[in-house]
């Protein structure tokens, strides 16, 4: 005999054989797009620059998705895939294209963006920095330079004065563990500088900049929520002890949370990007990507679906503020992986839920095929196809299984 669904959503409940896990009502089923990564023709920010003149990319960026005029046909298809939000970014550098001079045409287009989105019952999530910034900011400032915290939260003022009744989530950066380190220590992202000075240079301006653009934004809409998001890896240790275990701890605390304390109450929920774990080691490199796992993502990152349940409960623990899991996905070309790797994350997503986190989201990355970057066109982590030829759009088969958990607000096991 089937067993009445309980009225706690964070409960599961079993239907003969099947174990079906539920989610709090209300729940932000979602996925991912950035505007270099998806738009095309974005020519006067740092990335295009970077792709014309490093030659540490695969490939330009060219018209990536086509997003920028095919955004109807997207939001169509989000809504039919029962998504009902969609976090997406805008490019500073189309909406101040020169310093101090904005383009109403390119925020007028923003606006009709997000309207789109909420016809399709999308809600928007808005990040205003994901990872581009304006070539002027590059050629004459970066983040390195004490003026990038005044630019920034002018942008971030232009942005909620005109925009701001249109978006539900603001996210002002996105991932800036990885903006300085890969720009300032690694090199091979812009600015491409190895400066130790730099870089801690840049990571101050990084926190003053969403701090200010916190207040200036809060100022003007005092409950919309406004935060950022972070890259998360979940650290173990190759072998046992003491100084191991002391010595990841730290390691993971500066990666993961630093941003965040340095932020402090000046966010009001905490935004989480998992794609894999890391083993660490004593010696050069300090860290080993969790290539170990027997099954492995296109980008040669293992699956560890438990390590987002051991980030959740780590920031729950440490901030007691809303959760949200702003990206979680799989290069998987073939489709072979996808959704084992879609549910085995929400599973462990319930798990957190259920021992009492205040998680509200789930997005994953990406919707589109899209722009991956130093990597190019190679890495494919589309719920949707896309043949960048024909900018002809497909839905992969393991969107459909992601599309019945949206749509049920459940999980089935």
């Amino acid at each position: 005999m089937e067993k009445e669904k309980p009225d706690n959503t964070q409960e599961s409940y079993n239907i003969g054989r099947k174990k079906v896990l539920t989610f709090p009502a209300g729940f932000l089923w979602g996925a991912g797009l950035s505007s270099h990564q998806a738009e095309g023709g974005n020519t006067k920010n740092d990335w295009y620059f970077w792709e014309k003149n490093s030659r540490k990319v695969k490939e330009e960026s060219g018209a990536a998705c086509d997003y920028w005029n095919r955004y109807e046909e997207d939001h169509k298809m989000a809504g039919r895939m029962n998504l009902n939000s969609l976090r997406i970014s805008l490019e500073w550098s189309r909406i101040e294209p020169e310093e101090g001079e904005f383009d109403d045409e390119a925020i007028e287009h923003y606006r009709k963006m997000l309207i789109d989105m909420k016809a399709n019952g999308l809600r928007r999530v808005v990040t205003l920095h994901h990872y581009t910034v304006p070539l002027w900011f590059f050629q004459r400032y970066g983040w390195h330079k004490k003026d990038s915290v005044r630019l920034f939260s002018r942008y971030a003022e232009k942005v909620i004065s005109e925009l701001g009744g249109e978006i539900e989530i603001i996210v002002t950066i996105n991932e800036p563990r990885l903006v300085v380190n890969r720009g300032y220590l690694v090199a091979d992202r812009p600015p491409g500088k190895r400066n130790p000075f730099l870089f801690w240079k840049a990571r101050k301006n990084l926190v003053e900049a969403h701090k200010k653009a916190y207040t200036v934004m809060k100022n003007i809409f005092p409950d919309l929520p406004v935060g950022i998001t972070q890259f998360t890896n979940d650290f173990d240790y190759f072998g046992k002890g003491r100084w191991q275990n002391w010595l990841t701890e730290r390691i993971e605390n500066f990666y993961n949370w630093h941003f965040f304390d340095e932020i402090g109450d000046k966010q009001d929920f905490i935004g989480v990007n998992y794609y894999y774990g890391a083993k660490v080691r004593l010696g050069y490199p300090f860290y080993e990507l969790a290539t170990y796992e027997k099954k492995v993502t296109d980008m040669g990152w293992g699956m560890m679906p438990e390590g987002i349940y051991e980030i959740i409960m780590d920031a729950w623990e440490r901030y007691k503020k809303p959760i949200y899991i702003l990206e979680n996905g799989i290069a998987d070309s073939e489709d072979r992986y996808r959704a084992e790797f879609i549910c085995g994350h929400i599973r462990a997503v319930h798990k957190a839920v259920k021992k009492g986190a205040d998680v509200r989201g789930y997005f994953y990355w990406s919707f589109l095929d899209n722009y991956e970057w130093n990597a190019g066109y190679s890495m494919r982590f589309g719920l949707v196809e896309v043949d960048y030829k024909t900018q002809v759009r497909t839905i992969r088969k393991s969107a459909l299984e992601y599309a019945k958990i949206c749509r049920s607000n459940e999980l089935e096991i």
